[in-house]
């Protein structure tokens, strides 16, 4: 069974809380269970959050040695913001999805930069947490 890693950024711990007419009432804890429940019988998961930039690179850089065959990342706000997470990004040789539950591109001016998106095999946004299911099924859908 192949082994992927699901990365969340800054506020992902906030689900349920924050801002809910744009990231809706689903707890993190309730996602968490959601992509785990998709993920049976498909996948070995495993699901990283952090809101400090350097951990997330971290746990990018520990990809290469823990033997993860794909990631699905939402970066949150540092998708606009993270050289240095594209530069860990840039070092993987794995699939990536990178997924966001609002659609970055209509919303304010600067989160329409994304720094990683050409890294990524699949980009999911604006799909609410219905995108991460999408990209556990892009990516059962490679191997």
């Amino acid at each position: 069974m192949h082994k992927v890693l699901v990365i969340n950024g800054p506020n992902l711990n906030m689900l349920g809380i924050r801002e809910l007419s744009k990231y809706g009432s689903t707890s993190y804890d309730d996602l968490k269970e959601i992509i785990k429940n998709h993920s049976k019988n498909k996948f070995e998961l495993e699901i990283y959050q952090s809101n400090i930039e350097g951990e997330i690179v971290s746990k990018l850089h520990k990809i290469l040695e823990e033997h993860i065959d794909a990631l699905i990342i939402n970066p949150g706000a540092y998708t606009h913001t993270s050289i240095a997470i594209r530069d860990a990004l840039a070092a993987l040789k794995i699939p990536i999805v990178e997924v966001h539950i609002t659609d970055i591109k209509n919303r304010e001016n600067f989160r329409k930069v994304n720094l990683i998106s050409e890294l990524c095999d699949l980009t999911i946004a604006g799909k609410g947490i219905d995108g991460y299911r999408e990209g556990i099924d892009y990516l059962y859908g490679k191997n």
